[in-house]
């Protein structure tokens, strides 16, 4: 009998998407909804949640928002305990504070590590206990970077967050696959979006970019919407522990 791929659909799972609203968090809340999963867009801005959640109802995806901050703990958990079990889960909810190593300050370390680092591992956590005590499966996608494997130039705390990431996302994998959870990271290279506009705007630090990127060109939000619905699916059924690198190459030397 031949083997048969694994469908790639989500149809009847439940996703949590944050920062889901624009950039690399837009993508993924429309690339799962598009594979069929009931997606939940959670971001700070009630406005900007508004106009994605309308924007995707009108091309026929299904969606809802919750307007969240989602480094306060307690009302994350508060949300999460509340509603259905989500079995997927994009923590795309990012920040960047760049500066030279000697100009990091203490403010800065910790508004990227509590949104990068934190936020990301509690969020998991209340997502994993809804899992955990439904006996349901799940996966868990974080989005990290090429700067979670490689260092860069005035990326000294960004790189130190993502890294972090990479750790918690390989301990998260040991611990939850007794439990059919699955945890993985997305590792994108620099991806056009308003995150990035600033550097990629300065011409010589463009040019050094695309000089990394092996397939000579940025990335694009779309280049990460497949590989969300691949660790999300069943597709990906034995993927955990795993770094996905979407890098054009950068770190392939």
């Amino acid at each position: 009998m031949l083997p048969r791929t694994p469908s790639f659909r989500l149809d009847g799972r439940r996703a949590l998407v944050t920062g889901g609203t624009r950039g690399i968090g837009l993508g993924a809340a429309v690339a799962l909804a598009e594979a069929g999963a009931a997606v939940t867009v959670a971001a700070r801005t009630a406005g900007d949640i508004a106009t994605v959640i309308n924007e995707m109802a009108d091309a026929g995806l299904a969606a809802e928002g919750v307007a969240l901050d989602i480094t306060d703990t307690e009302t994350v958990r508060a949300f999460i305990e509340d509603v259905e079990p989500f079995q997927v889960l994009v923590n795309s909810a990012g920040t960047a504070r760049h500066s030279s190593f000697a100009d990091i300050t203490p403010a800065n370390y910790q508004t990227v590590m509590d949104l990068n680092l934190s936020a990301t591992l509690f969020v998991s956590q209340a997502v994993v206990a809804r899992l955990v005590k439904s006996d349901l499966s799940g996966s868990i996608i974080h989005i990290s970077s090429q700067m979670g494997h490689v260092g860069g130039p005035s990326r000294a705390l960004y790189s130190a967050s993502k890294f972090a990431v990479e750790g918690l996302s390989k301990a998260m994998a040991i611990e939850l696959g007794a439990h059919n959870i699955r945890v993985n990271t997305i590792c994108p290279t620099f991806i056009e979006t308003e995150m990035t506009a600033k550097s990629l705007g300065d011409p010589d630090f463009r040019a050094w970019v695309l000089s990394k990127i092996k397939l000579g060109r940025l990335g694009r939000v779309e280049d990460i919407m497949g590989p969300i619905v691949f660790l999300a699916s069943d597709a990906a059924a034995l993927v955990t522990g795993a770094s996905l690198m979407v890098d054009g190459g950068w770190t392939a030397e």
